[in-house]
Formats: structure tokens, sequence, C-alpha cells
């Protein structure tokens, strides 16, 4: 019940604790946008180092304590007129106490050169984390997302879509005064994943040859849908859709939309794909802005491919192992669970006091009534940043969250930005 009430509270601000959706960069960039430019050669460099103190209760009451050492650097240089090197790497080092392990990743986010060729022609080539999509909680037209994520910082949407690996590619951009045609091509470099702490691991981001088609064109202020076509080697072609529009000065209403034939998420997870069928992935909602600062979104989110009711009620009757391997398999691609569920976000920058920034999510699963809540209280100072996040995982020990090991965790951050 307290559970319950803090994230209901947080949700709706009637304590002050709604909270602010920030990615976890925008301290970093924020002290970006200040910072005087002392360089002859315009260059965007930026980096921190997060220590992390969580402490984790199981289901079964045992609680796990962890460290976690993180650091994270960006540079954008232009190394001659219409040429840019752009790298982004970020290093994990975890500890937990019990059992005593370390998982450490690095990831390298991003690595590429972008080439002006001409001032309405943009070339760029290497690994480049390409985030496509509208919607806040879940991206169907993301096609680039699967296997991507080598560390789980933190559960904020915005944070797995920054902090994950980018695909090798060799891209080309043509802007109009209208819109823009972007097509891709993303070679395969490796068969299988690798896990080892220095692995580019391009096994998880380029096992098989893809590309992708996207246009956008702006048909009014405001109103500029995408369109997307998805395929490669045993991918079958997915066709996309992207579209946002101001409702009034305060709503944004968005739609993203994709299908294609694909296999099941269980057969996915059981390692079986031979048995297709179409499929369809669906995400819709809507960001009230207040004059103070405040957002909310509400979102509805649909994928075909995830559970139904008969399907969660199977697994039910499985060994626990198949559950939880079913949800380690959701968790790598990136995908909705079942096929419904409900998304909703509040933010608050300056919550009442300067430089303090709230944010809070719940994820709610309709089919098993489950919930996922998440919850952040954010303060910066000039040159760091110190956060209190709280999550909890909810619902009946065979349903979706409720299976989830892990019941509630707490993790203190402090940021340094050098």
């Amino acid at each position: 019940m307290l559970r319950s009430t803090l994230c209901l509270l947080v949700l709706l601000g009637a304590s002050g604790t709604v909270l602010a959706q920030q990615s976890d960069d925008e301290g970093a960039l924020r002290l970006a946008d200040v910072a005087p430019d002392t360089k002859a050669v315009p260059s965007d460099w930026r980096a921190f180092a997060e220590f992390g103190l969580t402490d984790a209760t199981q289901r079964g009451g045992a609680t796990q304590f962890g460290q976690r050492l993180s650091l994270d650097g960006h540079e954008d240089s232009q190394l001659a007129p219409g040429l840019r090197l752009i790298v982004a790497d970020r290093l994990d080092l975890e500890h937990l106490d019990h059992p005593d392990s370390n998982n450490n990743f690095n990831t390298l986010k991003e690595a590429y050169l972008s080439w002006q060729a001409a001032p309405n022609f943009i070339v760029d080539a290497g690994r480049v984390n390409n985030r496509f999509g509208v919607a806040t909680g879940y991206n169907p037209t993301d096609f680039f997302r699967s296997f991507a994520i080598r560390s789980v910082v933190s559960l904020d949407p915005s944070s797995l879509r920054e902090n994950r690996q980018g695909s090798v590619i060799l891209e080309g951009q043509w802007l109009t005064e209208d819109g823009s045609v972007t097509a891709l091509v993303s070679p395969k470099l490796a068969e299988q994943s690798n896990d080892a702490t220095w692995s580019p691991d391009f096994g998880a981001t380029n096992d098989s040859d893809r590309w992708l088609l996207a246009a956008s064109h702006k048909f009014s202020d405001g109103v500029a849908p995408q369109m997307l076509l998805y395929g490669g080697e045993h991918q079958p072609t997915q066709v996309g859709f992207n579209l946002s529009m101001l409702a009034n000065q305060a709503t944004t209403a968005y739609i993203e939309w994709s299908a294609g034939r694909e296999a099941s998420l269980l057969d996915q997870a059981l390692g079986d794909e031979t048995n297709t069928a179409f499929q369809r992935r669906f995400a819709t909602g809507a960001t009230y802005t207040t004059d103070f600062n405040m957002s909310v979104t509400l979102e509805y989110e649909a994928n075909s491919t995830g559970l139904n009711l008969s399907g969660v009620e199977s697994l039910g009757h499985a060994p626990p192992y198949v559950l939880l391997r079913y949800l380690q398999s959701v968790e790598e691609l990136q995908e909705l669970p079942t096929r419904h569920g409900w998304f909703a976000i509040a933010s608050w920058t300056d919550a009442g006091l300067q430089h303090l920034d709230l944010t809070s999510f719940v994820r709610y699963e309709p089919i098993t009534h489950s919930r996922l809540e998440w919850g952040e209280a954010r303060y910066h100072f000039d040159r760091a940043d110190v956060a209190l996040q709280l999550q909890f995982y909810s619902g009946s020990p065979r349903s979706i969250y409720g299976a989830v090991p892990t019941a509630r965790m707490v993790e203190l951050l402090i940021r340094y930005f050098l």
C-alpha cells in the first residue's frame, strides 16, 4: 500500500513529488551549453564519472548490496570542413556482494564519421546509435534496439535508448525543404554476441545483413509523418509509421506503428523462429505540459508477438525458469512482454526548488495485473548531480512483473561532470 501510494502521489504531484523525465546526460548537456567555447576548432567534449550504491530486496526477503562505478564520455570533433568524428563510450564496473560477483561491461555506443558531402546530403559511416520512433515508453519502429544493451544502469526509457550500442552502418540522408529521405545498410560482422568486458560485441548488433529506408514530409507546422521500411537477412520486411502533432499549445499527441511477418516472442525466446505470422506493434499517447515545468504522458501500447492470457497461463504451469528465460529474452529485445500495456510518466523540472528534478513512471501489464514502478529525485549542483532512485515490481508470483526475482530496489547516485 505504501509503495502504490508513493507512486500515485508522484504521478499526480499531490505531495510535490511528481518527477521530471530527464535523460541521464541532460546535466552534462546543460553544462556544455553554458560553457564558453575557447577552442579554435569546434569541438563538443563531455564526460562524467558516476558512483552508485544499490540495495535490492529479493522475493524471499534476502537483500543484495551492490556498488557501481561508471565512466561516460562523448566527443564530437570537426576534423575538416564538413567532416566530423563522433565517439561515445561508457564503462560500467559493478560489484554485487551477495553473491560475490563482478559485472563489468564497456559499451561503445557510437564511433563514426559524418561527412556533409553537400548542403543537403550527409553520409555517416561507423557505429551509429539510430533511435527511430516518437513514442515515450515503447517504440515499435526502433528497429535497431534488439540486443543493443550491454549493461542496464536505469529502467528509464530515455536511459535505455541512450546507453546502448549502436550498429555499424553506412547511411545517407537527403534533406529537402519539407522533409528528408534516409537510406542505410548494416552489414554482418560476427556470428555471436561476446560478453567480454572490452568486446565491441559486433555479434549483438551486426549478426546479419540489414537495411532501412525512411522518408518524412512536413505537411504543416508540427505535422511531419515518417514512413519506414526495414528488412534484411532472416528478417522479413517490416513497415513502420511515426506521427506526432500539437493538439493544442500544451498537448502533444503521437502515434507509432509497425507491422510485418515475425515469430512470436515466446518462440524467439525458445530459439524457434520458423513459425512466422503477420504481427503488429503499436503505441499511442499524449503529453500535457503545464506552465510550471511539469509534464505528464499517458501511453497505450500493443504488441501482437507478446503473450496473451492463454500464453501466460501456460507459462504459469511450466517450470519457473521458463518464464524467467522469456522475461530475459524480452529485456534483450526491448519488447513488450504481453499483447497490451499501459505506460504513464510524470515529470517536474525545478520541482518547488530550483535545481531539483523529479521523475516517475509506472508500467501496468493488464493481462496479469502486474506493475513496474520507478521514481527518481535528482538535485543538480554546478558540477555534480545527486540522485535517489526507487524501483518496485509487484504482482502474483506467476505474473509478468511479479515473477522478477527482485521485489524492490533503492539506489543512491553521485555523478561528477569532468
